[in-house]
């Protein structure tokens, strides 16, 4: 039998290194009474009762030695999680450091993007804005949302606004309805100045039998017609907004080379190639009325298409339900607006003098007129929406087509340059002058609509001003991210 140690007790510092539970038991009934009830010997507190119950030492001693299977042999620490920090002996430091995770992972999101969520107007332009940035549904959901939109939510939410939006005036009563008549009459008023001004003026012309008067009526028609025209790309839904100076130029630029090779290209492309040849107004006129009429057409097509994905947007709760919402809308636009030009061919015939008969097949000339406008169509409806480098970047492509065209028939006509000229000599004489801005304009609207198939059903073309200078923004960063890292 073993003594009782002197620090027999809770904190004894050798309790590891007594004897088996057998000797500490009947140790325990040679102790004096307040040894015993310092022993830390006893079970559980849950199988010891009263005092009173416990009968002598000695049976205590009895009953640890008929317990000894089932009683532990040392006391044994409280026990921690893997992550949990020991304040004794730092175990778990390692393993709380990789578990511990941002409380509110959207806070760095939210300070990045301050400044598009402190001036966004609705969670909308905030959806737009971050889809511009790369962010996507899958990104979203690192944030603890199910999407982008129901993440835009949270930032609007949390996000004080910068400046509070001035309230719309309410309209006044009967004012909607004038208002609309009279953009209306703006989108119809370049097509009739410019059906009248070509009518009057080729009818003075073979009345008179003198073109002065029918150049200085057309030159004052035309000067009208562009004015009209100007005020319905400065308002209404052809407006480009947020466009520079430089910018404004180009387009510019490239229209009015379009225009001017629309008017007088083929008749120099042909005297180029073979001679000296007379002008014939009627072509030129015929495209005039066909272009100036579709702007009427293209205001309309562009504002439904703005104000349906608008809708689409507000009503999707994913990027890929929003995309398949507005692709078919953006098919129908496309349509519609070859429909109306292909009635628009029909009245421009009916107005010019001159012109093929209303039941003749379309022409080589009128089919690049056509090309033509949708062309500047497509090109407009991608500047609207802040795609202005792609815009600019088509026009830019069917004006080097013809520059180049026109620059190898004059270099043909060098000594020993003939073989330059070669390939649009034979191309003319297959198809006729109209096929180089035919296939020309035709190639650069083909590869614009491709490119607008595929940007104008996202949700940032259509998230209002914040999300165009967000994507404007992420388009000029030297640096490429993953589509779908979190920013």
């Amino acid at each position: 039998m073993t003594t009782p140690s002197r620090w027999n007790g809770p904190f004894d510092p050798a309790s590891t290194d007594r004897g088996p539970v057998s000797d500490r038991g009947l140790a325990a009934d040679s102790g004096p009474a307040s040894d015993r009830a310092l022993a830390p010997d006893r079970g559980p507190a849950s199988d010891s009762g009263p005092a009173s119950d416990r009968g002598p030492a000695s049976d205590r001693g009895l009953a640890a030695l008929s317990g000894a299977a089932r009683m532990p042999v040392s006391r044994v620490p409280v026990s921690r999680r893997p992550d949990e920090t020991s304040a004794r002996t730092g175990a778990g430091k390692g393993q709380a450091k990789g578990r511990r995770g941002p409380a509110d992972p959207v806070r760095a999101l939210m300070h990045r993007h301050h400044d598009l969520c402190a001036h966004a107007v609705d969670p909308l332009e905030i959806a737009a804005g971050l889809e511009a940035h790369g962010v996507t549904d899958r990104t979203a959901a690192r944030f603890r949302h199910r999407d982008v939109f129901s993440l835009a939510e949270e930032l609007y939410a949390r996000v004080p606004r910068a400046e509070e939006p001035a309230p719309p005036a309410a309209p006044a009563p009967g004012r909607a309805p004038g208002v609309r008549m009279t953009l209306a009459a703006l989108w119809l008023l370049p097509g009739a100045l410019c059906a009248a001004t070509a009518s009057a003026a080729l009818r003075v012309d073979a009345l008179r039998k003198d073109t002065t008067v029918g150049l200085a009526l057309g030159a004052g028609g035309a000067v009208l017609t562009l004015i009209a025209v100007w005020l319905c790309l400065r308002r209404g839904p052809l407006r480009v907004l947020g466009s520079g100076r430089g910018g404004r130029i180009a387009h510019a630029l490239g229209a009015g080379w379009l225009l001017g090779y629309a008017a007088a290209g083929d008749w120099l492309l042909t005297g180029l190639l073979d001679g000296r040849r007379p002008y014939y107004a009627a072509p030129a006129a015929e495209a005039a009325v066909l272009l100036a009429l579709a702007a009427a057409p293209a205001a309309w097509c562009a504002r439904w298409f703005a104000v349906r994905a608008r809708r689409r947007l507000a009503v999707s709760r994913g990027l890929e339900e929003f995309a398949a919402g507005v692709r078919p809308l953006f098919a129908g636009v496309v349509t519609a607006f070859l429909c109306a030009l292909a009635a628009l061919v029909l009245a421009a015939r009916l107005t010019v003098p001159g012109s093929p008969p209303a039941t003749a097949p379309l022409s080589t000339a009128e089919a690049a007129v056509v090309a033509l406008c949708g062309l500047l169509f497509l090109a407009r409806l991608l500047a609207v929406h802040g795609f202005r480098r792609a815009a600019l970047g088509g026009i830019a492509v069917a004006c080097a087509v013809q520059a180049v065209a026109l620059a190898t028939a004059a270099a043909a006509r060098l000594p020993g340059a003939a073989p330059l000229g070669e390939p649009v000599a034979r191309l003319t004489a297959a198809q006729g002058a109209a096929a180089v801005p035919a296939a020309a304009c035709g190639a650069a609207a083909l590869a614009l609509l491709i490119h607008a198939f595929g940007v104008l059903c996202r949700a940032s073309a259509h998230g209002g001003p914040g999300a165009r200078t967000a994507r404007a923004a992420h388009d000029t960063r030297t640096t490429r991210t993953a589509p779908d890292r979190a920013p």
